[in-house]
């Protein structure tokens, strides 16, 4: 059975890029959720293809002789994301652009013909992106991307495309819920060779094919670690992200963004702020952020003293209270 091979995403100068939009677009949300369409204007502002928005039914990236569908999965912040290297998880929903033909019966047989509609749909999105260049072969691939709520540290991968070969899978029905929860009945979907269970197919509330995906190892190549807050860096130095408009204006009051000149503003301000914070901004499109580095006593005191949503939110804090 062929196992999907994980193919090069973005290169060096492409990463550096993403990295730096990707905090932008973290100062600029405000605590709020991730959207698909925030990843998919990183990617393609990286890589300078056009955008074309973000589509639960259609490939998200066609241009240019390669498709991409881009997944997104939300962990836990408790822990390093880097933890989740070396993991099979289990995304929600790979597509609903499926039918059950029937709720009974062999469940081999009745996963065998979801995963051949599957396969086909496959087929119509190579067909597509060929179309976008006639002459060289299409490349169609599935982004992952894992990202914490706390939109601190994100892991973005890819790998090609496969159709499923429906026999080579074999499958069983499982119930599940109960009690308070209304009951509803799954396929659980296996590869014969490995016994690895690698999709879980939904009948009820609209049925849809659940993925499982094996996250790489952390020193893979082809793996793509960001931090957009609070990277710690070296020797005790954390950096972190705050929009253009806000590096003005601690300029104007400080003088300098100079590791010792702003952590030392921290550290002074974080004594004497009394915790009356202001609402939340909304976030007014993107902005373009900029770099600062602060010691990390100064950045624990900056989280403490000043606890708002994001790093740039709690500079925004601590620059009204200089202000004040």
């Amino acid at each position: 059975m062929k196992d999907s091979r994980l193919l090069p995403a973005f290169s060096r100068k492409e990463f550096v890029k993403a990295h730096s939009l990707l905090a932008s677009k973290v100062a600029t949300m405000m605590g709020r959720k991730l959207e698909e369409g925030d990843w998919s204007y990183v990617y393609c502002a990286a890589k300078n293809i056009p955008s074309t928005g973000w589509s639960n039914l259609d490939i998200d990236v066609c241009h240019d002789g390669v498709g991409v569908e881009h997944k997104m999965l939300c962990v836990k912040s408790h822990k390093s994301i880097r933890e989740y290297c070396g993991t099979t998880r289990m995304h929600p929903s790979l597509t609903r652009s499926i039918r059950i033909p029937l709720t009974e019966g062999d469940p081999t047989e009745i996963a065998a013909e979801v995963l051949t509609q599957y396969a086909n749909l496959i087929e119509q999105r190579r067909q597509k992106v060929a179309e976008t260049a006639p002459k060289v072969e299409p490349d169609i691939r599935v982004g992952w991307l894992l990202w914490q709520e706390s939109l601190r540290e994100f892991l973005y991968f890819e790998e090609e495309m496969l159709a499923p070969i429906p026999n080579n899978y074999t499958a069983e029905w499982k119930e599940s819920g109960g009690g308070a929860r209304k009951t509803s009945r799954n396929l659980w979907v296996y590869e014969k060779d490995t016994g690895r269970k690698r999709f879980s197919i939904t009948t009820s509330a609209g049925p849809k094919i659940q993925a499982y995906f094996d996250v790489p190892p952390p020193n893979h190549p082809c793996l793509y670690y960001f931090c957009a807050q609070g990277e710690k860096i070296r020797g005790g130095i954390v950096k972190i992200w705050v929009t253009t408009t806000t590096a003005i204006l601690l300029k104007r009051i400080l003088g300098s963004l100079d590791k010792e000149t702003l952590s030392s503003a921290i550290m002074g301000a974080s004594r004497e702020f009394s915790g009356d914070q202001e609402e939340t901004a909304e976030e007014e499109g993107l902005e373009l952020a900029e770099a600062v580095l602060i010691t990390e006593e100064a950045y624990s005191a900056l989280a403490e003293a000043f606890n708002g949503v994001s790093d740039e939110h709690m500079i925004q804090l601590f620059v009204r209270f200089l202000m004040r």
